[in-house]
This record gives C-alpha cells, structure tokens and sequence, in this order.
C-alpha cells in the first residue's frame, strides 16, 4: 500500500513540473528532483492547514446508533503483532518542556475528570468509522503538569515503536483527548490500551496508540509516516 501511494505522488509530482523549462528528470545531477518537490509542497501544505486551522472549531459528533459496528482495527502491523503492556505497571514518562515530569500511572490517570465523544476516525487511505471514546482532555493534562504551551509540539512514543507529534495548538484542542476508553469499556490491546491519542481533527495515523512518552518541544519531532512522506500537519 505504502509503495504504490509513493508512487502515485511521485507521479503526480512529474506531473506537476513536468512544464517547467530544462527539467531532467534523468539528469543524475539531480535524482531526487521530485522527491524535493513532493517535500517542498508538503510543507507548504503544512502551513496552509495550520493557518486554517481554528481551535474553536469543534469536529462532528454523532448518536450513539451512527457508532461503526463491529469497530475496525488498523495498524502498520496484523492484529496478531499488537503489543500488550500491563495495566499494572504502565507508567506514562513526560519529558521536554515540563515542570513536573513525574510518570503517570494507570490509575492516576483514570482519577482525572474525564470527557467522551463519538467522532468520525477518517483514514488516510479513505476508509472512515464513527467510534465512541472517553478520556482525560489533553489540553488540561498539559496544564496539570505545568507544560509550555507557547512550544510547537507534543510529541508521541509507543510500546509497539510508532511515533507521531502534533502541534500545540491542536493538542489544546477541546476534543483532543488521551483516550482510555472505547465503546464504553477500557481500551483493549487492538485499540490501544493503556492509552491513545484521539484526536478527531486530524487524519487516523495522528492518532497513537499505546503511548508511553509524551514530550514538549520546539525542535521538530517527526513522525513514523510523516519522515516518510506524509503530510505532517494532516488535518482531516
């Protein structure tokens, strides 16, 4: 699937500049002439969509009978590589710029207040689902452990090795939440227990599962997909 989307683009991009004057694009002076301006629009694109982007703009909720039955799971693994963390002894390590940097339990987490939602999960692959989770506001999290919020990024790592970041002001975000329910139940392995990311502004692969670390920074994080292509900012 990841090839042939590099394809496409690839193509789409020779498509783009193929007008332009002296462009060679078997010239081994400059093999990566597309790639260059794949990235090059990729950023633009990035600033285009924070620009628009409104923090008070909330995205669409939904009833509970619209809910996606049975729910869809999706990785960049099968279902039978999901890794499991115990709940026991999860803790959840902060870092970057914020004053309290003690690990999260479980527990302590769930003794938070918590929010639901039912909101649309859309794929970058086109598939979309309507799904039901409950959480901790990410937005008050930061605050709580006395995060800079005039930083540029929140950065995710996962037990399973996926990483993404988002921007900050997405994650003050009122719908963006550090899931620890789904369907009204705890989140399962499959759907990323202990906790996830939900955040419904944005594309599914912004959305990481089984987060062990969160960080604040101003230095560019990446992201798993994103450092291979992907539109970073990816608002959906």
């Amino acid at each position: 699937m990841t090839s042939r989307r590099k394809l496409l683009q690839r193509a789409m991009a020779l498509g783009l500049i193929s007008p332009l004057d002296a462009c060679n694009y078997e010239d081994p002076q400059h093999p990566d002439l597309a790639d260059d301006f794949l990235h090059m629009m990729s950023a633009w694109n990035d600033r285009v969509q924070a620009a628009l982007f409104n923090p008070h703009t909330l995205a669409p909720t939904f009833r509970p009978d619209q809910i996606t039955r049975p729910p869809r799971f999706n990785a960049y693994y099968d279902i039978s590589q999901v890794p499991v963390v115990d709940p026991a002894t999860y803790q959840l390590e902060l870092g970057g710029q914020i004053a309290d940097k003690s690990p999260w339990t479980l527990a302590q987490l769930n003794a938070l207040p918590q929010e639901g939602q039912i909101t649309r999960l859309t794929c970058v692959e086109g598939w979309r689902v309507i799904g039901q989770w409950a959480g901790v506001p990410l937005g008050q999290f930061l605050r709580r452990v006395g995060a800079d919020t005039t930083c540029r990024y929140v950065s995710f790592r996962c037990a399973d090795g996926y990483y993404s970041s988002i921007d900050m002001p997405s994650a003050l975000h009122p719908q963006t939440i550090l899931a620890l329910q789904f369907l009204g139940q705890p989140l399962t392995p499959a759907f990323g227990a202990p906790v996830r990311l939900r955040i419904p502004t944005k594309l599914g692969f912004k959305n990481p599962k089984q987060i062990v670390q969160l960080a604040v920074t101003n230095v560019y994080p990446g992201g798993y997909w994103e450092d291979q292509g992907y539109n970073w900012f990816s608002g959906s």
